[in-house]
């Protein structure tokens, strides 16, 4: 049976979309050229791959099992052609990250504008998310996140220095209702809180003492999905929020808002470039990691 390398292709693709049309958008073909290399690659392969509905797609048993072996090879296979083509020119292409909202330093701009004016054949395509996504089945090249929840089979390259977490609340705030001395004394005061979805339970607030860690299930007065919003209503004296100090750092730095229970609050890893393990890195994800690495 000759392999077809090109369906697999197509496959991977429609698999990661979830959508023929979108795949067919990427790939800049039509949506039936997309139909017709499924129809082929099934028909060779003798077993139905893909679900249609006028909906959804989704993948057969058959389909989910070729999915989690072809995706990451037809990856390496794309980043190998991509190194060859690169020995003669620049590293071009699009370059796609999911970053989580609280990398601050990542986040910043300049890091970021630095790297598309240094690399302009490069386009950056930044998906800004808090969700645990897999990021090899949902077709990204790589994610930052904080470096204890990257899994252990990922290559992980540092974008920060080590974090800390911090309790905040205006000055105002702090002269009108005190401040805790203890994370347990949260309990009596107005919280801001921070939910990842509207069905999510509010974040529990993490504290560690003489070396063993806790947390605080706060009952926010406030519960947003918007870190800055979290900020604004914080400065404006509505109570202590709490999230990583790097995101509230200028407000301290004005003096607009104050840290708290900080002998509370030690350091831990920060964030991670991480990506799949494999032979061939792209060489628009290798420019970023060199980019990462100077300006560290």
């Amino acid at each position: 049976m000759a392999l077809d390398l090109n369906g697999l292709a197509v496959f991977t693709l429609v698999a990661d979309e979830k959508s023929f049309r979108a795949a067919a958008d990427r790939l800049g073909v039509s949506r039936s050229a997309v139909s017709q290399a499924i129809a082929r690659l099934e028909a060779s392969l003798g077993v139905a791959l893909v679900q249609r509905t006028t909906r959804s797609v989704g993948l057969t048993e058959a389909g989910l099992q070729l999915h989690e072996v072809a995706a990451p090879a037809m990856a390496d296979l794309r980043a190998a052609a991509e190194a060859a083509a690169n020995l003669r020119g620049r590293p071009r292409g699009q370059l796609r990250l999911a970053v989580s909202s609280i990398a601050e330093t990542f986040l910043s701009g300049h890091l970021l504008a630095t790297f598309a004016e240094a690399h302009p054949d490069v386009q950056l395509d930044l998906t800004v998310t808090d969700d645990e996504l897999d990021i090899v089945a949902e077709g990204y090249d790589a994610g930052v996140r904080l470096g204890e929840v990257i899994e252990q089979d990922m290559v992980a390259v540092p974008v920060s220095g080590e974090q800390r977490q911090a309790a905040v609340c205006a000055p105002a705030y702090r002269e009108r209702f005190g401040a805790p001395s203890h994370p347990r004394e949260l309990a009596a005061h107005r919280c801001i809180g921070w939910r990842p979805a509207p069905k999510a339970a509010p974040y529990r607030w993490e504290f560690a003492e003489h070396g063993r860690e806790f947390s605080v299930a706060v009952a926010p007065e406030i519960t947003t999905n918007d870190m800055a919003l979290m900020i604004k209503l914080a400065v404006a004296g509505a109570g202590i929020t709490f999230g990583m100090e790097e995101s509230f750092r200028p407000w301290i730095a004005r003096g607009e808002l104050v840290p708290l229970l900080g002998r509370y609050c030690p350091p831990f890893a920060g964030f991670y470039l991480f990506y799949p393990s494999r032979r061939h890195v792209a060489p628009k994800l290798r420019a970023l990691i060199d980019h990462l690495q100077r300006s560290r």
